[in-house]
Order: structure tokens, then C-alpha cells, then sequence
């Protein structure tokens, strides 16, 4: 099985989220043994941000760290284990919310696609990008 950065690259549909890691130096990490839940953004949804964002982050590392480890989990969190959670600390440092009241969706983002197996975690696939307050 890939860990989680190739099973993203691999996946197709997370180019932007891929090209944002590897920009912000975050590749070693999230190859490391972890585990680590990844609530991954879609290309999708990176195109749902206003023009030019994507641009400015990738000129911004320290903030693209701060939006990327937002989106990032320590241990293994499968669905079922999410759909029990209210919120989530991610490794940027705050939380996000979790309502599992109709799907699941990270603060205002939806799952489109959950359990992603990696060999050093699991990817949620999202379909906007999380921004820490």
C-alpha cells in the first residue's frame, strides 16, 4: 500500500493539494510513519477559492503550512469514528468542527468520499478547503 502523499498523487484529483504540500516542505512529514487522517481537498475544491488564492498561498509558505496542517489529524480516524465526533485537533493546532447530522461535514466542508487507506493513515476526501480562523 502508498503512504499517504502517493496515494494522493496517485488518486488524480489532488493535484493542487500535492503540488501546496510538497511547496510548503510538508512531503517528509506526511510520508513519516504517522498515522495521520488527512481531510483532503479536491482540485475541485481549490478552484472554489477566489483567483488567485492558490497563487498568494504558494508565495506564502508560512500561512500555506498553517491552511495544509490544518487539514491534518494525528492518528488513524476512519469514518465511523469521525461520524462521533464534534470536533477534531488538528496538527496546525486548533479545531475543527465535525457534524454528522446529514453526511459528514469538517466545519463547512462535505465528505464526498471517506476511508481513503494509506499505509501511515487514511484520506477523507473534501470537497472545499479548510481555513483556520
Amino acid at each position: 500500500m502508498a503512504n499517504i502523499i502517493d496515494t494522493a498523487t496517485n488518486n488524480g484529483s489532488f493535484n493542487t493539494l500535492v503540488a501546496a504540500i510538497q511547496a510548503a516542505g510538508l512531503v517528509d512529514t506526511l510520508n513519516g510513519n504517522g498515522p495521520f487522517t488527512v481531510f483532503a481537498p479536491t482540485d475541485e475544491a481549490f478552484n472554489k477559492l477566489p483567483a488567485g488564492t492558490v497563487d498568494a498561498l504558494l508565495q506564502d509558505i508560512p500561512k500555506l503550512k498553517k491552511i495544509l496542517t490544518y487539514h491534518v489529524v494525528s492518528g488513524k480516524v476512519l469514518a465511523a469514528d469521525v461520524a462521533k465526533l464534534k470536533t477534531a485537533k488538528t496538527v496546525e493546532g486548533s479545531e475543527v468542527k465535525i457534524d454528522a447530522s446529514n453526511g459528514v461535514k469538517i466545519n463547512d466542508a462535505t465528505v464526498a468520499a471517506a476511508d481513503v487507506a494509506a499505509d501511515n493513515g487514511v484520506i477523507h476526501v473534501i470537497d472545499t478547503v479548510l481555513i483556520p480562523a
